[in-house]
Order: C-alpha cells, then sequence, then structure tokens
C-alpha cells in the first residue's frame, strides 16, 4: 500500500526528464552561463541573455516537465504528451525581451534541469521553490552589472505559484524595491491539477498521505492567502480552455490583487501548454506591459 501510495505521489510530484534542450546560440543571443544560491542554500544554474544594464526579466519556468529553456516531447510518456504535442521553446521569448532591450535571467528551479538539490528529489509546486525566486532577485539585486536595474518577473505557473508564496511568506521579499511589475502566466492551484488527472478518488487519498510525509500538500488554497501579499502591477493571463484549472479561481486569484492589475484571457486549444507556447510567438502584450513599468 505504501509502494502504492509513493507511486502516486511521485506522478505528482516527482520532476520528469526537463532536460536543458535548446541554447542561447541557436538564437544568436549573447549569454554567459551563471550559477548562484536559493535563499535556504540550493545551489541553481541558469543563463543571464545579456541586454541593457538597466532592465531585467527574471523568468521561473512550470515545473515537474520543464528547464529553463521550456518543454520538450523528447522522452515524455503519453500523459506528459498531452500538455502539448511540440517542444515548447522559451528562448523565443527571451529573444524578442532581449531584442527590447532587456537582460533576461532564466534559470532552472531546483530539481530541474542543471538545479539539482541536496535535500530531496521532488518538487513542492511552489512552497519551497520560492527560495529560488527570492535566490533569482538577490541574485540580480546584488550582481555589479545589474544591481541598479528594475526587474519584471515573468512567472509561469509554478513560477507564479512561488512567487506568490514568496511576497507572503519572505517578509524581505517585499522590500526589493527594484521588482516593478510581474506576469502570471496560468497560475494554478494544485487541487485542481491532481483533479484533472482524472484518478479515483483512492488513489488521490493515498497520493496525498505520502505528499504531506513528504512535507507537500495539493489540496487546499496553496498560495492563494498570500495575493494580497503582491505590492507591484500584475498581468494574469489564462487560456480560458485549459482543461487543469478553475476559471473560478483564476478570478478570484485576479480580485484579490490589490495592485494595478489586467487579466487577458485568451482563447486557444484546450491543452494545458498552449498558452506556454503562445508565450513565445506574441511579443505585444509582454512588452506592453514590462515597457510600462521598467
Amino acid at each position: 500500500k505504501t509502494m502504492f501510495g509513493k507511486a502516486i505521489s511521485d506522478l505528482m510530484i516527482k520532476p520528469g526528464k526537463s532536460p536543458v534542450f535548446d541554447r542561447p546560440e541557436n538564437y544568436d543571443l549573447d549569454y554567459e552561463n551563471v550559477s548562484f544560491t536559493a535563499k535556504d542554500g540550493e545551489e541553481l544554474s541558469g543563463w543571464i541573455i545579456k541586454g541593457n544594464n538597466d532592465k531585467v526579466i527574471i523568468q521561473s519556468h512550470f515545473g515537474v516537465q520543464c528547464s529553463r529553456c521550456g518543454y520538450t516531447v523528447e522522452g515524455k510518456n503519453f500523459i506528459s504528451k498531452s500538455l502539448w504535442s511540440t517542444d515548447i521553446k522559451f528562448l523565443n521569448q527571451a529573444k524578442y525581451l532581449n531584442d527590447a532591450g532587456y537582460t533576461v535571467l532564466m534559470y532552472d528551479f531546483r530539481n530541474h534541469g542543471e538545479s539539482v538539490s541536496k535535500s530531496n528529489d521532488w518538487i513542492t509546486w511552489g512552497l519551497e521553490e520560492r527560495n529560488d525566486v527570492w535566490g533569482a532577485v538577490n541574485f540580480i539585486s546584488n550582481h555589479p552589472a545589474y544591481n541598479k536595474a528594475s526587474i519584471g518577473l515573468l512567472s509561469i505557473c509554478m513560477g507564479s505559484a512561488s512567487t506568490f508564496f514568496a511576497y507572503g511568506m519572505e517578509e524581505d521579499f517585499k522590500s526589493f524595491n527594484n521588482i516593478t511589475s510581474m506576469i502570471a502566466v496560468q497560475p494554478l492551484t494544485y487541487d485542481y491539477f491532481v483533479s484533472s488527472m482524472g484518478l479515483p478518488n483512492f488513489m488521490v487519498k493515498a497520493g496525498n498521505k505520502v505528499n504531506k510525509q513528504r512535507n507537500v500538500d495539493l489540496t487546499g488554497d496553496s498560495f492563494l492567502p498570500y495575493i494580497k501579499d503582491v505590492n507591484v502591477p500584475v498581468l494574469v493571463i489564462q487560456n480560458q480552455n485549459d482543461p487543469m484549472t478553475n476559471m473560478d479561481m483564476v478570478k478570484e486569484l485576479f480580485e484579490t490583487l490589490k495592485t494595478e492589475k489586467e487579466m487577458m484571457w485568451l482563447d486557444l486549444d484546450k491543452k494545458r501548454g498552449a498558452a506556454y507556447d503562445w508565450l513565445g510567438h506574441h511579443a505585444d502584450p509582454i512588452l506592453n506591459w514590462f515597457n510600462k513599468y521598467a
């Protein structure tokens, strides 16, 4: 029974294969490999794609199947492939952001890509990963080239969750007054993700029991209680046909934001990955938002 619960838990919180399968040189981007430390001491790997020194975008990617450069279908099982049927290349948005003058920090969350955790081999859907977002902002804030830059946060799915947790749980995160705006792409409380897997209730219960032993809770409101703590303007982007979430939850999140905000509903394919892919091919709304506050 324990092995059964562990297998279900692994399905929920064990990262899939998330290689760094793409490189900035494929897009003629000038970059350097970097590493930095999360707030709790985990070592993270990333790239700085070099643009102007006075404006930086920090991208935080989605969870389980993703790395700093996006999602590849290679090596994925049929369940994972239901996310999206082709590679999703996050260097597409790095390219248009860089063409617009931005420096871009792309990094791997712990247990994704080239960031290997020292403490465990699962993810917490943003709760512990908030330390990684803190680490990324702290790294840029103390970087000799970028410590006077304005920072925009491009936070995708688990990246959004991690950022919201950081705002609510890390008092000093709000004191990074160089953060000027945020884009939250498809924020998701993970109770809906779990129910969208279509598992019978007894399986979900078995998985959640092991999750809790691993200090991961995929029930309840997740980061929603911390939305009120965000202190920068936020653009929320959501595919209204996304099969993995609940639109009322997204609306509640948006209504709870106390800062300047905008909601962008997309009408895309009925797949979770549709909005992630869209991001790389629609520069205008992204640049308009970040330019407004840079």
